[in-house]
């Protein structure tokens, strides 16, 4: 299909690229920008006026629950609410039920989420078997099922050797490997941040060492191996300035943080607000500006979702019993567009966080409106606001930090490949 998107605010981070010009899209990609190709005839014309065109958003974070845990969600609800996002590519954890450890297991979601058309999706392998630390998977087999990097999940991996054994094979074939720092030892049954709400509501705490122990330990291990890592899920302020010192001194690294932890902070948590149970921890004041500040001089590269369906009844139980996670998929656009207003920087600088940092860390073509690229893209509308209710979301993890809450960006259409998946 030809699609002529007419009148509206071009965002495009790589080309740097704001201004109002009209985009042309044909057999799947963008054929031209603001200059019409000869002999190009519409089939439909998209009116953006008052709209904002960017690449589709890129997220580094979404469990879909399948397979194995479709109680919480499925494939369908979870596509279905990416593209009403607008995001058009996303990469899936591997913890799963049975983790994505198999060729098969990889080569079944592929297909499904094939068939279902809607988001382009990359799945993340295990780095061991079962996620249990003890042997590595054939990351290689993996890879040529379809896995763009590997990675450990939240699962803990507390024996060194064994990670070291994996930084070097993943090395071996220039394969990344994606790690949430976390030492297990010190997190121990923790549920939130060391600070003092924790101590006040008598919370079970995870210290700041938890996470930059562990830090330290991967950083050291990258350094040994030279692997390619990509550090999820950054929480701290000390784990900020020891990514920017190992990103200074020339290491492999790259990093992102949750679009929850930009915004919000342990205060949140109130009177035991159970969707405010996430992993890392909302940490204090001081570390959620360190994280904007690490965003803002690139030592964070990218902000992701971190979407983690979870059913009704498991957010229902006490905080501290209370399963981890939050929906948001569909937030990560307005967030990310608030997050930009709030501290007032340029949009084309937080766009770039959530479409063409996440695509260069996933080394996809993707993130950006070149000619020749795929059209891969989102309309929203900057004015419009939305209220974040259960009937809004269309996932089918309604748990979010977020909920009664108005947001700026309504996403108007999303685009993959050319083709119309989600108009509002």
């Amino acid at each position: 299909m030809k699609i002529h998107i007419k009148n509206g605010r071009l965002i495009d981070p790589k080309n740097g690229i704001d201004a109002a010009a009209d985009l042309y899209i044909a057999t799947g990609k963008i054929v031209a920008v603001d200059i019409i190709p000869a002999g190009f005839q519409d089939c439909r014309v998209i009116d953006a006026t008052g709209l904002i065109v960017c690449p589709g958003l890129v997220d580094l974070s979404a469990r879909l629950r399948e397979p194995g845990l479709e109680y919480k969600a499925t494939l369908e609800s979870e596509l279905e609410a990416a593209a009403a996002g607008g995001i058009t590519s996303l990469a899936c954890p591997p913890d799963t039920d049975p983790p994505l450890d198999e060729p098969g297991l990889v080569e079944m979601l592929k297909h499904r989420t094939k068939n279902l058309d809607k988001v382009h999706v990359y799945p993340v392998g295990a780095l061991t078997q079962k996620l249990k630390g003890e042997r590595l998977t054939e990351m290689a087999e993996l890879h040529d099922a379809g896995c763009v990097a590997f990675s450990h999940a939240d699962a803990s991996l507390a024996n060194l050797h064994v990670l070291m054994q994996a930084m070097q094979y993943a090395s071996t074939f220039g394969f990344s490997v994606w790690l949430r720092p976390q030492e297990a030892s010190l997190t121990n049954n923790g549920v939130a941040h060391d600070g003092e709400i924790a101590a006040r509501l008598g919370l079970p705490p995870i210290p700041v060492c938890a996470e930059t122990i562990a830090l330290s330990n991967i950083i050291y291990l990258a350094r040994e191996t030279g692997v390619k890592v990509h550090l999820c899920r950054i929480s701290s302020a000390e784990g900020v300035a020891m990514v920017r010192t190992a990103k200074q001194q020339g290491l492999p690294v790259t990093c992102d943080v949750a679009i929850n932890h930009v915004h919000l902070s342990e205060m949140d948590i109130g009177f035991f607000d159970t969707n405010c149970h996430l992993v890392p921890p909302l940490r204090s004041l001081r570390d959620r500006d360190a994280l904007c500040t690490g965003l803002i001089d690139g030592t964070i590269d990218a902000i992701c979702s971190d979407h983690a369906p979870v059913d009704e009844d498991a957010k229902l139980l006490p905080f501290g019993q209370a399963e981890a996670g939050s929906t948001g998929l569909e937030l990560l656009l307005s967030l990310a567009f608030k997050w930009a207003e709030t501290i007032n920087i340029p949009l084309i600088e937080a766009l770039s966080k959530v479409t063409l940092a996440p695509a260069r860390i996933l080394n996809i073509d993707g993130g950006h409106l070149t000619p020749g690229a795929p059209a891969d893209i989102c309309i929203f509308d900057p004015e419009e606001y939305w209220k974040v209710t259960a009937l809004t979301i269309k996932s089918q993890g309604k748990n979010t930090p977020f909920l009664g809450r108005e947001l700026p960006g309504r996403v108007k259409f999303t685009l993959i490949d050319g083709n119309i998946v989600y108009e509002s």
